[in-house]
């Protein structure tokens, strides 16, 4: 019998801010599954805008990914990061045992070299009604990993119960002041 993932809200204080709880999640799958690292893609799909907002990493030497300011995310991303089409898509997540040997409709070797360096990871789409909220990816560094039963089962449960914080986190961020036609409060 699978063992089931425990609500978000016994694995952390819901009197937390969502920056806070998110962050501890982000360190709680990294540490959980053993990654070398683990980063949390937050999008605001009405703005077309994201960033990665928490980046947790098991070394000092693995690159902090973290980008301070929210980008467009649907010009020439999609296009170079099928990954990432797959999000927008709202394509169940893809788990990649190994970038140097993947299958280039899965995913960009070149881009994803250049860009995260990785050689394994878990690209786990946060969605609602067919937009994107956000992408949780821990990766694995220098050789592949075969990601188990139990690692995808636990991403899966994990995903949907992660939608409310990022909603919460998007809504209390400046950026959500800056889109046109929304009102502020």
């Amino acid at each position: 019998m699978e063992k089931q993932l425990a609500p978000l809200d016994t694995l952390f204080p819901v009197d937390e801010s969502p920056e806070t709880a998110l962050s501890q999640v982000v360190r709680w799958v990294g540490e959980t599954l053993r990654a070398d690292r683990c980063f949390l893609y937050i999008r605001n799909p009405t703005a077309g805008k994201g960033r990665i907002a928490f980046c947790w990493r098991k070394f000092a030497s693995i690159p902090d990914v973290t980008q301070p300011e929210w980008q467009e995310d649907t010009g020439s991303l999609p296009q170079e990061d099928p990954l990432f089409a797959a999000a927008l898509s709202d394509e169940p997540s893809v788990y990649v045992e190994d970038v140097e040997t993947a299958d280039p409709d899965v995913l960009n070797r070149v881009f994803e070299n250049r860009t995260f360096g990785h050689r394994a990871l878990i690209h786990a789409h946060i969605t609602d009604k067919g937009q994107l909220w956000g992408i949780l990816q821990p990766c694995q560094f220098g050789h592949p990993r075969r990601w188990t039963q139990y690692e995808r089962s636990l991403m899966e449960d994990l995903l949907p119960q992660l939608l409310p914080w990022i909603q919460k986190y998007v809504s209390e961020t400046s950026l959500q002041k800056n889109i046109p036609g929304q009102r502020e409060g």
